[in-house]
């Protein structure tokens, strides 16, 4: 019997916010959908309509999330980051200033020495984000 291949997953847990980060994300990149999402109902364990289980690409990576309906004393941390490689100085300016609105800088756009220009923020949701902009 033949098996199916391993896929490795980036996976993102959100307390209720996980639609309007999707929402978010898809809305930066030309190439981005909502693939799937499944919602809980009435009957629980979340609350009702918030993400069960959801998943969204972005320029062809996929991605999936949830809402998390147990309380965690843990968020999210800059030592696991999404790392995009930006084409052109416009679209790292446009992703860096909309991911860092409502976030926070680690790192302001800049040259650092190991490339032209490069910046690295938290944005609202708390998800960390480096920035390159390819040579």
């Amino acid at each position: 019997m033949a098996s199916m291949p391993q896929k490795i997953t980036t996976f993102l847990m959100f307390e209720g916010r996980a639609e309007e980060a999707m929402t978010f994300y898809t809305s930066l990149f030309e190439d981005a959908e909502v693939v799937e999402i499944s919602r809980y109902g009435a009957d629980g364990p979340g609350e009702a309509g918030t993400v069960e289980r959801a998943t969204f690409a972005l320029a062809g990576q996929r991605l999936m999330c949830i809402d998390s309906h147990v309380k965690h004393g843990f968020g999210f941390t800059p030592a696991m980051s999404l790392f995009i490689e930006c084409e052109t100085e416009a679209e790292i300016d446009r992703l860096y200033g909309a991911l860092a609105d409502q976030g926070s800088e680690l790192m302001p756009l800049g040259a650092y020495g190991f490339s032209a220009k490069f910046g690295w923020v938290n944005d609202r949701f708390g998800v960390s984000w480096q920035l390159n902009l390819a040579e």
